[in-house]
């Protein structure tokens, strides 16, 4: 019967799985990867040491555990990406359960590392922030409900999905974490609007953040010191937004110079959260070009592809992950040119950090599974009434 309605489909019987796995796979956006991981193996180099030489550690201390957690990452993201959807499925809930809990415990076993949220879980040689993890598991668990109430006497999936959200929002906003709150929102709301959402009601959703917002600057001394540093006409140099805004002016088009810069030396967190000032100072806009370039690369392979998809669950989970991807290396380096206030969030693949890196991994892995060419599974290939792969 499925024939008759579509077409034979041509099946390489007995091919193995690695062959299929590289056959199918979006190259571009694997390569794109792999060039932003090497990138952040490069700027770590610069940025790492002087971080290193304070805490008493050996210079490459943390490009060397960069290069572990980012191998994982690859590895954990090639695994992922040869999956089926209905696996990733299933493994998806299950760590988004996981996730959940353990976010729901933060407040009582977490820590802050003395940076005013608790937002991590110390484990003594490592640390663990469970919403890095949680977001792409979130997000293919929020698609399902939504794609199993688009079927017939289906349950209400977007209901639900919404007070998952709004759940999750709220034990992020109590660390607190306004950014992840933020991409958590966001990703919910460009899969709604990919499912059919009405504009009306997307905008009373988007007053409510607003309303939101403002409670939480008058409630929330943490929030409130962000935005006022934000509004605020004069950057105190001292800060390190200061340092960043004057290191990616003095970087000019071409750099000061491989190891010439000095904002690594000013900045506690110019290995994670402001990585991208460093390359900005030794390797000018070129090289902040290039990054820019390979993640709208990976954004809008991904999307052309899942614009092809039929499957309402894998166009809703690849869309949700293809933006929020995007989006989080937006706000990452929109904070360093004071286009947003500050989040505390990592610039994806190149920023250090092991729960980023291989959280990443997870989500570029399950949007690799969800792009990749399936038999049967365009919907031109439908309205021709035939199928090939």
């Amino acid at each position: 019967m499925t024939e008759m309605v579509y077409g034979a489909v041509r099946v390489q019987t007995g091919e193995p799985i690695l062959p299929r796995w590289w056959r199918t796979v979006d190259k571009w956006t694997l390569s794109c990867i792999v060039s932003l991981f090497g990138i952040g193996l490069l700027l770590g180099f610069a940025a790492s040491p002087p971080l290193a030489g304070r805490n008493g550690l050996d210079a490459f201390y943390y490009v060397q555990r960069q290069a572990f957690f980012g191998g994982v990452a690859l590895t954990v993201a090639m695994v992922v990406s040869m999956m089926s959807p209905q696996v990733i499925r299933r493994y998806a809930v299950l760590g988004f359960v996981m996730s959940l809990i353990a976010l729901a415990l933060l407040p009582f076993l977490g820590t802050d590392f003395g940076k005013g949220a608790v937002r991590w879980y110390s484990l003594g040689f490592a640390s663990f922030q469970p919403s890095e993890f949680l977001k792409p598991l979130y997000i293919v668990t929020a698609a399902w409900l939504m794609a199993a109430g688009q079927e017939l006497n289906g349950p209400p999936g977007k209901l639900i999905s919404f007070g998952l959200t709004g759940f999750i929002v709220l034990l992020l906003a109590l660390q607190p974490d306004f950014g992840q709150s933020a991409l958590v929102l966001f990703a919910w709301g460009t899969m709604y609007f990919v499912a059919g959402a009405p504009m009306l009601l997307l905008s009373g959703i988007a007053g409510m953040v607003v309303l939101g917002g403002i409670f939480s600057y008058h409630n929330s001394q943490h929030f409130a010191r962000r935005i006022d540093g934000f509004l605020s006409p004069d950057v105190d140099p001292r800060t390190q937004l200061g340092y960043a805004t004057n290191a990616i002016r003095e970087g000019g088009f071409f750099g000061v110079g491989v190891g010439e810069g000095e904002v690594k030396w000013s900045l506690p967190d110019a290995h994670t959260d402001f990585i991208i000032a460093v390359a900005a100072e030794e390797y000018g806009l070129v090289l902040v070009g290039l990054i820019i370039a390979l993640y709208s690369v990976v954004v809008v392979r991904s999307l052309i592809r899942l614009i092809k998809e039929r499957d309402p669950f894998i166009r809703l989970a690849g869309t949700g992950l293809a933006c929020s991807f995007g989006v989080q290396a937006m706000i990452n380096m929109g904070v360093a040119v004071r286009l947003l206030p500050a989040k505390g969030m990592t610039l994806p693949f190149v920023s250090y950090g092991g729960s980023s890196l291989i959280a990443m991994g997870i989500a570029v892995g399950i949007l690799l599974a969800f792009t990749r060419k399936r038999p049967q599974g365009q919907i031109g290939e439908l309205l021709r009434g035939r199928g090939r792969l």
